[in-house]
C-alpha cells in the first residue's frame, strides 16, 4: 500500500479519534514506525484537533464554580462507597474524549471545504460573468455592423441615389472616394472608407461645384478612435454639376487650397 493511500484511506484519522478498532490500532502503529510520512501525518492531525479543542474550550462561570464548592461543603461525608471505577475504562473514557476532538476536527475540515468551493463557485461566476458581458459587447458590435450595413445599403439601393465617382487628382492619386446624391431630396452621402488618413493637423473638407463655384459642404470624418467611418451624411445641395475633396488645415477653409480628388456628375 502506497503512502499516499494509507494517509487518505481515513484510517488515520479514525486513530487520533480512538475510533479505530484493535486490528486497525495495530495496523496504524505498524504503518507509523514504517513511513515517517505517516507518522508526521498522524502527529498533525492530532496536534489540529487538540489545538482546535483548545482554542474552543469554554471555562465555567465564577457563579457556576460557587455553586459546585458550596453544594461539596454542605454535603455530608458519606462513608463506605465504593466507587465502580473499574467499570469505566480508561479505554472508553479515552475513546469518548476524543470522539468529541474528531467531531470538532471534522467540523473544521467541513467549514474549510465549504468555504474552497464557496471561493471555487464565486470564481467560476466571475468568470462567466466576465465571458457574459464580453459576449453582450460583441453581440452588441456586430449588431452596431449590421446596422450602419443595412443603412449604407439602403442608401446604395435607393432609387433616386446616384453615385458619383470621386477620382484621386496627380498628387493624391488613391484619395478616392464614393458620392450618392438623392436627386429627389437633395441629399449626399460620402463613402470616404477609401481616403488615406489626413496628415496630422489636416483634415478633408467636401465641396460641391454649383454654377462653377465650389460651395463647402462640410468637413469629412476619416477616422475616429481607430473606426474607419463609411457612410455619413454632408452638407445638401439643390444642384451641382460635380463634387470634390479638399485637404485643408483642421476646421476647414472658406474655399478650397488643396483638391486631391474629383467627379462630374454625369
Amino acid at each position: 500500500m502506497e503512502v499516499q493511500d494509507i494517509i487518505s484511506s481515513g484510517l488515520l484519522e479514525l486513530y487520533a479519534a480512538g475510533l479505530a478498532s484493535l486490528e486497525e490500532k495495530a495496523q496504524v502503529e505498524n504503518w507509523v514506525k514504517q513511513y515517517p510520512e505517516v507518522a508526521a501525518e498522524l502527529n498533525a492531525i492530532q496536534q489540529g484537533v487538540e489545538s482546535y479543542a483548545q482554542a474552543n474550550a469554554v471555562a465555567p462561570s465564577s457563579e457556576v464554580k460557587e455553586k459546585i464548592f458550596a453544594a461539596i461543603q454542605n454535603t455530608a461525608p458519606v462513608k463506605n462507597i465504593t466507587f465502580a471505577i473499574n467499570d469505566v475504562t480508561p479505554a472508553k473514557v479515552v475513546a469518548v474524549k476524543n470522539y468529541w476532538k474528531w467531531t470538532a476536527a471534522a467540523s473544521i475540515a467541513l467549514l474549510i471545504a465549504s468555504a474552497a468551493m464557496n471561493m471555487k463557485f464565486y470564481s467560476e461566476y466571475n468568470t462567466a460573468f466576465k465571458d457574459l458581458q464580453q459576449t453582450q459587447e460583441q453581440l452588441a458590435q456586430e449588431q452596431q455592423r449590421s446596422n450602419d450595413m443595412k443603412t449604407d445599403m439602403d442608401v446604395v439601393h435607393n432609387p433616386y441615389s446616384m453615385p458619383v465617382a470621386l477620382k484621386g487628382m496627380e498628387e493624391m492619386p488613391d484619395a478616392t472616394a464614393k458620392i450618392f446624391w438623392m436627386q429627389n431630396t437633395g441629399e449626399v452621402m460620402i463613402d470616404a472608407s477609401n481616403l488615406p488618413d489626413a496628415p496630422l493637423g489636416m483634415q478633408y473638407q467636401f465641396w460641391a461645384i454649383v454654377d462653377g463655384k465650389p460651395e463647402n459642404g462640410g468637413m469629412i470624418i476619416t477616422n475616429d478612435k481607430g473606426k474607419k467611418f463609411r457612410m455619413q451624411p454632408m452638407k445638401s445641395f439643390g444642384k451641382a454639376q460635380a463634387f470634390a475633396i479638399s485637404l485643408e488645415k483642421e476646421g476647414g477653409n472658406p474655399t478650397p487650397t488643396k483638391v486631391v480628388s474629383m467627379g462630374k456628375i454625369i
